[in-house]
């Protein structure tokens, strides 16, 4: 037929045609091969240690820099979008575990929910060293990669060849760029999760304490296919629990098989990894007006006011307060004052306190707010600090001791309701050195409050430190209960010199731990300079003369000198600040990888946070921690211990303390085998318990 070959050409010429546009768009398809120019989203693999010993295990960084407009996709991309692939070329023998992700963020484009980063970041995974790898010998590590870069309109595959190499010998320091990419990865929540899932709502039952913010709260669900991620998502306060309510992927069903995975974003960067499982969601709650705000339960507000009013309390018997409080005090017995005059004094010295309280508040919550990693007692990490501190507590004792007299600290017919507000903000000033019981939750607390609710913490804390003073103020019946006036208030007040001498010399110990053993003499120099002024000025005052004309010389000279010197000797940080203290339990400093590899390590782990200037500390490391029958018990348990030093700044410890909800010290943590999360300890430790922890493993 005449048609015939004429149809198959037109049938070949088709055929090509259309293997022509497959193959055009199979070449289109394939990603190009990454390299400094074709990539949006520069890739790198990254070891934290140049140098590893055999079995080792430490962690890979794969770091992501996206170019400007350009963004990267989590482990669940959300409605678009993809999780990185590997494929491994590793030395036989080693392993290479999960890859983790940080907290990711939410873009929305044409009503399409993504799942992405739009910033640096970097992806993190355990690789443990071959155990039979040799000395000297260099692991060679590599992966093929392929990622997906986009911008709000186009998207691009693109791939790559990441390697890196370690060697194999002792242990070299690792890349302190690891802090942060560990900082930036969300924390596992170790309470139980609870889902309910019906065909259009999946609603979440998640533990979080009431007073938590929840700065624009967001919940990624990493299991495919049970969420519709562009869904509203609707938050909820319940006590402790926060009700999350989300919509159903399109065409899901009822039911949901297993345990779903997921993690919830409740601030800027931070996020918590969670598991959940089924079960009953309560239904109700206080629904949160808007995403960018949390709501604050009142109960569990209340209960905070009442954790910093009765760490406040405490304070008042710490030797830093105890002596002003009891002379202030006396002062009241001393002069009989009417009750007029009582309670004017009572409510000028709380002023004073609850003033200092909210200006020392107020100046971290702002040092915060510009980015500073600083938690409570910041001011006592400052070498320059704690010598001013050091140099008032030697005034302090020595107007005790009777060399001179100060207008403020007087207890006879001069007290005035002026005195009574100078003192209180002495008082709280001079308290600073001192942390107690019940302080660490409620300023753990004020970190993540609103500023408001925040301050009014702050205020608590103030309150509870001027009480006695107050209701002494206030209650004729507790000012008759004070001693009568007489001889044996000379004496009295010279005793609280003694108390006042300690926490000096405690002072000058910490100068030592800040700022080392030059910076110490410095301090201890001027020390002597100040109490020969001092000397001068009480000589002068018994003579009836005025001191100040000839005093304010030599203390200005005492200031300008110490500002000239002082710094420079404080800048170098001090080698004696970094050592541990405690070797009786074969402690280790603490470090975010050192607790990841003593957690692998399959043993339980104690961690504790501590600070130099931390009294409670101090008295919970000799009593409880630092004991025969401690060590005895940690060592038939095979207990590895870890030391967090806060003594200087630490932006790693900061966060992990305010990740646990505590913004100071102490924090002790336990961490059973194979346990998903740290157990809180009291923050009043008995050898007891320590044991009773060891045993249970």
């Amino acid at each position: 037929m005449p048609g015939a070959p004429r149809r198959e050409q037109l049938s070949n010429a088709v055929r090509g045609l259309v293997a022509l546009l497959l193959a055009l768009a199979a070449l289109c398809a394939m990603p190009p091969r990454a390299s400094a120019q074709a990539t949006h989203i520069a890739a790198a693999l990254v070891a934290e240690r140049a140098v590893a010993a055999p079995g080792q295990t430490i962690r890979l960084a794969v770091t992501m820099q996206p170019d400007t407009g350009w963004h990267g996709y989590w482990l669940n991309g959300g409605d678009a979008g993809f999780a990185m692939q590997f494929k491994w070329a590793l030395p036989p023998a080693a392993k290479i575990g999960e890859v983790r992700y940080p907290v990711p963020e939410t873009l929305l484009i044409n009503g399409l929910m993504n799942h992405v980063y739009e910033h640096n970041y970097a992806l993190l995974m355990p690789f443990t060293l071959p155990a039979d790898a040799r000395a000297g010998e260099t692991l060679a590590v590599s992966a093929e990669a392929d990622w997906l870069a986009c911008t709000d309109e186009i998207c691009v595959p693109e791939n790559g060849r990441l390697a890196t190499t370690i060697r194999v010998g002792a242990p070299s320091a690792w890349d302190p760029r690891f802090d942060g990419w560990l900082a930036r990865l969300p924390a596992p929540l170790p309470e139980p999760v609870r889902y309910a899932a019906d065909s259009k709502t999946l609603r979440f039952a998640i533990p979080i304490p009431a007073a938590l913010e929840l700065g624009a709260p967001h919940l990624f669900v990493r299991t495919d296919g049970v969420a519709a991620y562009a869904s509203e998502q609707r938050f909820a306060r319940k006590g402790d629990l926060l009700l999350v309510e989300l919509g159903r992927a399109e065409g899901a069903q009822e039911a949901v098989a297993g345990p779903v995975d997921a993690v919830l974003r409740y601030g800027e960067g931070d996020g918590l990894t969670i598991r959940a499982e089924p079960g009953a969601v309560p239904a109700g709650g206080t629904l949160l007006a808007g995403a960018d705000k949390g709501a604050l339960d009142l109960a569990g507000f209340l209960a905070i006011l009442g954790g910093a009013l009765l760490g406040g309390l405490v304070l008042n018997v710490m030797p830093c307060v105890f002596p002003i409080l009891s002379l202030k005090a006396l002062s009241l017995a001393k002069v009989n004052a009417a009750a007029s005059k009582a309670r004017a004094d009572g409510l000028a010295y709380t002023a004073g306190v609850v003033l200092a309280c909210l200006a020392l508040g107020g100046l971290m919550l702002g040092l915060r707010a510009a980015g500073a990693e600083i938690g409570w007692a910041f001011q006592l990490q400052e070498p320059l600090v704690v010598a001013a501190l050091l140099l008032l507590a030697v005034a302090i004792t020595a107007n005790f001791v009777g060399v001179f007299e100060v207008p403020v600290m007087a207890s006879g017919e001069g007290t005035s309701e002026r005195g009574a507000f100078a003192t209180g903000l002495l008082a709280a000033f001079v308290a600073t050195p001192c942390t107690g019981p019940f302080m660490a939750a409620a300023m753990g607390a004020a970190l993540i409050l609103p500023p408001v609710a925040a301050l009014a913490v702050f205020a608590a804390l103030g309150l509870g430190l001027a009480l006695p003073f107050l209701a002494l103020g206030f209650s004729p019946a507790l000012r008759r209960m004070l001693p009568r006036p007489g001889p044996w208030m000379e004496w009295f007040r010279k005793a609280m010199a003694v108390p006042m001498a300690l926490t000096a010399l405690a002072l000058l110990w910490l100068a030592w731990r800040l700022g080392g053993a030059e910076f110490a003499l410095a301090c201890a120099a001027m020390l002597l300079m100040l109490v020969g002024v001092l000397v001068a000025i009480g000589r002068a005052q018994r003579r009836g003369r005025r001191a100040t004309p000839r005093a304010a010389p030599a203390l200005a000279a005492l200031v300008l000198l110490g500002a000239l010197v002082l710094p420079r000797l404080a800048e170098a940080p001090a080698a004696a600040a970094a050592a541990a203290s405690a070797q009786l339990l074969g402690t280790k400093p603490f470090t975010l990888a050192a607790l990841e590899t003593a957690r692998d390590s399959g043993r339980p782990v104690f961690v504790y946070f501590t600070a130099d200037w931390c009294l409670t500390c101090k008295v919970n490391e000799v009593a409880a921690i630092e004991r025969e029958g401690t060590r005895a018990a940690f060592t038939r348990a095979r207990v590895q211990v870890l030391r967090g030093d806060w003594t200087r700044r630490d932006p790693v410890i900061t966060r992990f303390l305010e990740a646990h909800g505590a913004a100071g010290v102490p924090l002790y943590l336990w961490y059973a085998p194979g346990g998903s999360e740290a157990k809180v300890l009291p923050q009043v430790l008995t050898p007891a318990l320590l044991e009773a922890s060891a045993n249970q493993g």
